[in-house]
């Protein structure tokens, strides 16, 4: 038994080889049967007959060092996908078709296999994660340089005009591909205890804090829902559309809607604070500084 997870299983190639070529119009009628009836005999026979076609496409990414099965197992499911999408009314070969699902399947498996790290979270990134190996090493023999050295800020620039995307990615798209993966259990040094993981900071508040932090906000948010009964309705519009919405409206917009001037919004949005405040002061005690609220008037 071949053990090579670079090597592809030889029972598909032997029944890739073996399966037969379908014609324009043979390979139609497989699909409207598939699409139209579920026929399961004719989805096998059309993925039967583009095996090889998944086998040649999954040949060109094994030097992502992936198991060679498994990208023809993710071929077979871009496949299969193809199958379920195809329309024979578009007058278009299937093989024509299914290469872009089964393309598409086989380089979303090595983005998300080839590093513990996602790589390729954008259209651009992902364009630069199959193309920027095989752009170095075409520039690099066009001008002579070597195409396993580190890349210059020309050919960046280069292959950034080239694949329509900023140089910024290309140089963190570089950086990524160079750098590899790095365990934060690793050692630090040769010598020593420390880990990497040790010296990486938490900007994040410490647990008590945050708990504090939460506690405190529930209660004030208890006092302001409080004080708010104070206000008459208008003013409580006033108030919740001007101080404590995602984006304050502005006067005008709540003059045309109330049906006043935009300077009798601004006097009661005045008045109201004024009464929020002091409402807030006698749920404290008469303490400003355990409000923290409502702004200045």
């Amino acid at each position: 038994m071949d053990l090579n997870p670079q090597r592809i299983d030889q029972r598909l190639v032997k029944a890739a080889t073996d399966a037969r070529l379908l014609g324009k119009e043979e390979e139609f009628d497989l699909a409207r049967r598939w699409r139209d009836d579920h026929d399961h005999a004719a989805l096998q026979q059309l993925m039967g007959a583009y095996l090889r076609l998944v086998i040649s496409m999954a040949s060109k990414y094994r030097h992502y060092g992936l198991p060679a099965n498994d990208l023809v197992q993710e071929g077979c499911l871009g496949l299969i996908q193809a199958a379920d999408r195809f329309e024979p009314e578009r007058d278009i070969r299937f093989s024509t078709y299914a290469s872009w699902w089964i393309r598409s399947a086989i380089q979303d498996y090595v983005l998300r296999n080839w590093s513990i790290v996602r790589t390729g979270t954008t259209a651009a990134q992902k364009k630069l994660f199959f193309n920027l190996r095989r752009l170095r090493s075409l520039i690099g023999q066009s001008t002579g340089n070597d195409s396993a050295a580190p890349i210059s800020a020309e050919t960046r620039q280069r292959i950034a005009t080239q694949l329509g995307v900023k140089q910024q990615e290309v140089d963190y798209m570089e950086a990524r591909l160079t750098g590899g993966d790095q365990s934060v259990n690793a050692p630090v040094g040769e010598e020593g205890d420390n880990e990497w993981q040790d010296y990486i900071a938490d900007d994040r508040a410490i647990p008590e804090d945050a708990v504090m932090t939460a506690h405190d906000t529930q209660i004030r948010l208890g006092w302001l829902k409080q004080a708010m009964e104070t206000l008459t309705e208008r003013e409580k519009l006033i108030i919740q559309e001007r101080r404590l919405g995602e984006e304050s409206v502005t006067l005008a917009v709540l003059g045309d809607q109330l049906g006043i001037s935009k300077e009798r919004v601004r006097q009661i949005e005045h008045q109201a604070l004024g009464k929020l405040r002091k409402a807030l002061l006698r749920l404290v005690g008469g303490d400003p500084h355990r409000v923290g609220l409502i702004p200045s008037t």
